[in-house]
């Protein structure tokens, strides 16, 4: 999935992803894609390991880059994030969000995202449903 038209559109104002420090990858099929982040002061606890709400953001960005790819005249946003931390990440690591479509619908996608540390350990498992929204033409 080529995602970097809307790379583009990330990074031409700050928002969530950019403060984060979110990274979105295309992947050769066309039913995923990747993004990683650096685990720093942007997105750690108070105890230096990656914040649990920072993952469940790292997922919904990917999953709504992956949707807005698929979808490019209609804004695509999350409905409902549900994730399992299975691990804890230490500050100076890379984390990296494999996101699979598993449904694609005319207005519901389901997404899979498995956030993996460095060293490819599973850090957290996240469902993520987006909602399209069709530009009306006027």
């Amino acid at each position: 999935m080529n995602v970097e038209r809307i790379n583009r559109i990330i990074n031409e104002k700050p928002n969530l992803s950019t403060a984060l420090g979110m990274e979105f990858i295309s992947t050769p099929e066309d039913d995923t894609c990747m993004a990683r982040m650096k685990v720093d002061e942007r997105n750690r606890q108070p105890f230096g390991f990656l914040s649990g709400g920072a993952s469940l953001a790292l997922a919904e960005n990917v999953a709504g880059v992956g949707s807005s790819a698929l979808c490019p005249h209609c804004a695509c946003v999350g409905i409902e994030v549900s994730g399992s931390h299975v691990k804890a990440v230490a500050e100076g690591d890379c984390v990296t969000a494999y996101a699979r479509l598993l449904n694609r619908g005319t207005t519901l996608h389901v997404w899979n995202v498995d956030i993996k540390d460095s060293s490819g350990e599973l850090i957290s498992n996240v469902r993520v449903t987006n909602y399209i929204i069709k530009h009306k033409k006027g």
